[in-house]
């Protein structure tokens, strides 16, 4: 390998690069608006889903098409046209939307389930190069995705008018997904295992600890017992409760360090002359996102984060504990 052929790759590849570029700077200034807000209008007025088709790598671009819609807002399945003729047509319902994509427009496969999508009075925005060809006439809207070549120096490979498939598609979801008013928040409810979906939807009940992972002490008790119970619970802090189970402190691993250097006896002082007597505390039902943000709160030095705090219910009792190491294996961060 010499710098001579190094020198040619990375020609070729800016040459795939700015040739499809170009393609979809046609493509975008071609866009009629007549066409695109009738493919708008009946995707979001559709009473079904949307059902994507097509062969081969225009296929490869449906199931992308059909993900894409589906998670934006849009209820969406890919049909594959070759399974369709063979019983899975029954998927297709009177209220849906079909989007076929042919470059050709004469795709075999999709020729063979037109006659049957327009017996059902079932609507197709179709994505083609072809306005005269057999899918064009069939449909509803007509999608223009021509280009003028592909970018294989064959001409053969479908490159280029894949690309332009894709952004296509991907227009028109998103164009659907605005007119629909989908946010953030719908989207982090369809992503619920993405980092957005979890800041969204996961709280603090989701990830506290509780059960044999809570360390609780009386006030009563002596700092052996706090240790026994942090110890047990493989916790970093002990809840401290009065008589009738409500929250009066917190005593954490650092405040055993830091009163082992008294010199005393600490095993055997009182758990109420050691601990944080006005801790921080959270609530189940706000998003662990908020907790994590309270955890920063409570620290007395700025930028440094508290590990832990007490869930504790509206009458406070405690329910629980929120720790800083959780949170983060969770994958609840700040940005």
């Amino acid at each position: 390998m010499d710098s001579v052929d190094r020198d040619q790759w990375l020609g070729e590849g800016r040459r795939v690069l700015e040739e499809e570029a170009q393609a979809l700077r046609s493509l975008a200034a071609r866009l009629d608006s007549q066409s695109w807000a009738a493919a708008v209008t009946l995707l979001l007025e559709a009473k079904g889903r949307v059902v994507v088709t097509g062969m081969g790598k225009s296929g490869a671009v449906g199931h992308k098409l059909a993900g894409t819609l589906a998670s934006t807002g849009t209820p969406a399945l890919f049909l594959h046209p070759a399974e369709a003729v063979h019983g899975d047509l029954g998927m297709l319902a009177p209220a849906d939307v079909v989007i076929a994509l042919s470059y050709s427009g004469e795709t075999d496969e999709i020729r063979a389930i037109l006659p049957t999508i327009n017996r059902l009075n079932v609507p197709i925005v179709a994505l083609t190069s072809n306005k005269r060809s057999t899918l064009a006439q069939s449909s509803a809207v007509v999608l223009d995705v021509a280009i003028g070549q592909e970018a294989c120096p064959m001409n053969l490979a479908p490159t280029t008018s894949t690309t332009a498939m894709i952004a296509m598609g991907d227009a028109l979801a998103l164009t659907v997904m605005g007119a629909r008013g989908f946010d953030a928040e719908d989207y982090a409810r369809l992503h619920p295992a993405g980092s957005l979906g979890r800041r969204l939807t996961l709280r603090v009940a989701d990830v506290m600890r509780t059960g044999e992972n809570l360390a609780i002490v009386s006030q009563d008790a002596v700092m052996f017992d706090a240790v026994f119970a942090i110890t047990n619970a493989h916790a970093g802090a002990a809840i401290v409760v009065d008589g009738d189970g409500r929250l009066t402190g917190l005593v954490t691993d650092g405040d055993i360090r830091r009163h082992l250097l008294d010199g005393q006896d600490l095993l055997q002082r009182s758990v109420f002359s050691v601990m944080n007597r006005k801790p921080g505390t959270v609530a189940s039902d706000i998003l662990a996102i908020e907790g994590l943000q309270r955890l920063d709160d409570f620290h007395p030095d700025p930028g440094s984060k508290a590990g832990e705090a007490p869930v504790v219910d509206a009458e406070g009792r405690p329910v629980g504990m929120l720790m800083l190491k959780d949170l983060v294996k969770a994958g609840i961060v700040l940005e």
